[in-house]
């Protein structure tokens, strides 16, 4: 089951057309990945202080399928999809919560799929910001506890 993340969208996360800019999901993906890691009892910063380590976007592919508007309310999901010995890949969605109108007069009553992606995060020396092995036990800790993607 993916970690969920709730978002609404202001206007600072809108365009000149009135939708959400395409790189803010980015900005949604990477705080629901934060939080699933916070879930887990995993802080970033914590993180980086006791191992020395700390995870970097390395690669990213996003699909766009429709857009959000000024005061939708979102669900940003976030699953381990591939754990590797130095960097994980997440599967990563944007839905349109229930209920809402879906910009052409018609209410959802099913989550609808907005965007989604594969976020693929390196871990890297925090001090020379070179690759490295993510240390074993937060390796373990994250496979166990999250189940991967389909």
């Amino acid at each position: 089951m993916p970690f969920e993340f709730p978002i609404r969208i202001y206007w600072e996360d809108t365009d000149a057309g009135g939708i959400v800019f395409y790189a803010n999901y980015l900005k949604f993906f990477e705080r629901a990945r934060t939080e699933w890691l916070r879930s887990l009892g995993i802080g970033q910063q914590t993180l980086r202080e006791q191992t020395g380590g700390m995870f970097v976007v390395t690669h990213s592919q996003v699909r766009y399928l429709r857009p959000a508007r000024l005061d939708d309310e979102l669900i940003v999901t976030a699953q381990l999809q591939e754990a590797g010995r130095a960097s994980l890949t997440i599967l990563q969605r944007a839905l349109l919560k229930p209920e809402q109108h879906d910009g052409s007069g018609m209410t959802e009553n099913a989550p609808v799929l907005l965007s989604e992606g594969t976020i693929r995060i390196g871990w890297v020396d925090a001090a020379t910001l070179k690759p490295a092995r993510i240390p074993s036990p937060l390796l373990d800790q994250l496979s166990s506890t999250s189940n991967t993607a389909t």
